[in-house]
């Protein structure tokens, strides 16, 4: 085995196990290694799984990652939750959807902490002697989740990523990794973005990598911050022609998609990402941007939001005009919902949403 595949070792764990618990939610943890492994037994599960990890560089088409961290929330708590429980309702919905796909697990989280950056030697220390016995990596959920996603590149550069989160600080590394690997390759690409907020914010309380600045951190990584659409805004306290105009981006309000039609509002913005000359696509999906009344279970529903059938004409319009190569699926919480139905329709249009982004990042033509 070689060292990249050591780091991934380290880095990641089976997938489900990314919410560092012994009995809270092991039904649906045992449901999910059952499937996947056919044990409950985690030896038994770490073993098949790492032997699985060996053959990444011959994978193509799409993979999986699972980023458990709502350490970078900051409203309401719980999205730590979403990959467990999202890859255990895409397994009912959309099986064949899924285990199309190939599941790397899901990176290692110490819930208390966020980024390196913002941790001290001695704290950096003793984490890393808790995950790695001492082997000097990263311990913070957005920095381990740049290094194995900059790891499983480095494996395998078509490899296509579909994540699962997380709040949304959870995409800041991903996709910085995903435009650093996409760019290396020559393409040009563009971010999609769905979200009730604006996420540019250049900090929340002094912490500048967080679920409402991310995206503001990841702009000058793009050849222009015009190749940056975002759709289904509508709780800021600023205009739609502030954040354009501060940020270069492209901004599409709920009522901008509804006034303007949902196919009609995507072949407008596929005809201008196309003669910028983008080739390619990261969608970056805040369960929020759907309507509170079919996406509760997350930490800020919002009301007046669109509804899925809008989002997966949008999806299906771009994915046929642009090859996906990086997708999210964020903020989701399935245990904060204000019912249990509410968490289960939000799990379904969550699954059904992300089931249409990996479809088109296994289809052999994209």
């Amino acid at each position: 085995m070689s060292n990249k595949e050591n780091l991934l070792n380290d880095y990641l764990c089976p997938p489900g196990f990314g919410v560092f618990t012994v009995n809270t939610a092991k039904e649906r943890k045992d449901k999910l290694t059952q499937s996947l492994y056919q044990s409950t037994e985690t030896s038994e599960i770490e073993k098949k799984w790492r032997k699985s990890l060996e053959s990444l560089s011959q994978k193509d088409g799409c993979a999986i990652l699972g980023v458990a961290s709502d350490c970078g929330g900051g409203i309401q708590r719980g999205a730590n939750w979403g990959p467990l429980f999202l890859r255990n309702t895409l397994l009912e919905d959309h099986q064949e959807v899924y285990k199309a796909c190939f599941d790397l697990g899901d990176i290692r989280v110490i819930p208390h902490l966020l980024h390196d950056k913002y941790l001290n030697d001695e704290t950096i220390k003793s984490a890393q002697n808790a995950l790695y016995k001492g082997k000097e990596l990263s311990v913070s959920p957005l920095s381990i989740a740049k290094a194995s996603v900059d790891e499983v590149f480095k494996f395998n550069q078509n490899l296509k990523l579909f994540s699962i989160g997380g709040d949304h600080s959870v995409s800041f590394p991903l996709v910085k990794a995903w435009i650093t690997n996409r760019r290396s390759l020559g393409k040009k690409v563009g971010l999609i973005h769905f979200d009730a907020h604006t996420d540019l914010l250049r900090e929340r309380l002094g912490i500048d990598y967080c679920f409402g600045s991310w995206l503001t951190h990841v702009l000058d990584d793009l050849e222009s911050p015009s190749h940056c659409y975002q759709y289904g805004i509508r709780s800021t306290g600023k205009t739609k022609e502030h954040w354009e105009k501060e940020f270069g981006i492209n901004q599409y309000w709920a009522k901008d998609v509804k006034e303007i039609g949902a196919k009609e509002l995507a072949l407008k913005s596929i005809k201008e990402l196309q003669e910028q000359g983008i080739e390619e696509i990261y969608i970056s999906f805040d369960i929020d941007a759907l309507d509170e009344s079919v996406a509760s279970a997350t930490g800020t529903p919002e009301p007046e939001g669109l509804m899925p059938h809008e989002c997966a004409i949008m999806i299906k319009e771009f994915t046929n005009a642009f090859s996906l190569t990086g997708a999210d699926m964020v903020e989701i919480a399935p245990l904060v919902g204000l019912s249990e139905q509410g968490s289960k329709t939000t799990l379904e249009v969550g699954a059904a949403m992300s089931a249409l982004m990996i479809e088109a990042m296994t289809n052999a033509n994209n």
